[in-house]
């Protein structure tokens, strides 16, 4: 079982970054997916959400309207396309799985059973 975060990395102030999470060992439709981040000090956060019933996405304030969470079942991969980036969107970026079904909110950390390892996010001129 595997969730692989990658397309982190700089970007400036009003720029463009899509992270992808690539999963194996099971797939990505089959279950809820979510994206959280965290900064320095702070707590993880959750930022969007994809539900598998219905591929309905779900954005916390902090990103809505930027970021737009997406699924590629052939690709077995969960994508964040994140625009109009700004300073504090600079975070480690994950992905997770929750194959439990609980009846947590999506924004929850316990919520996921599974995590990748994360990806840097760094927004700065």
């Amino acid at each position: 079982l595997q969730l692989v975060e990658s397309g982190g990395g700089l970007a400036q102030p009003g720029g463009s970054l899509r992270l992808s999470c690539a999963a194996s060992g099971f797939n990505v439709d089959d279950y809820d997916m979510g994206w959280f981040r965290q900064a320095p000090g702070k707590e993880r956060e959750g930022i969007s959400y994809i539900r598998t019933s219905d591929g309905s996405t779900e954005y916390s304030d902090s990103v809505k309207g930027r970021f737009t969470i997406s699924r590629d079942n052939a690709e077995n991969t969960v994508y964040l396309q994140m625009n109009s980036l700004k300073p504090e969107d600079t975070a480690i970026y994950y992905c997770a799985v929750d194959r439990l079904f609980t009846y947590l909110a999506w924004y929850e950390v316990l919520k996921y059973d599974f995590w990748g390892q994360g990806t840097q996010v760094t927004v700065s001129s």
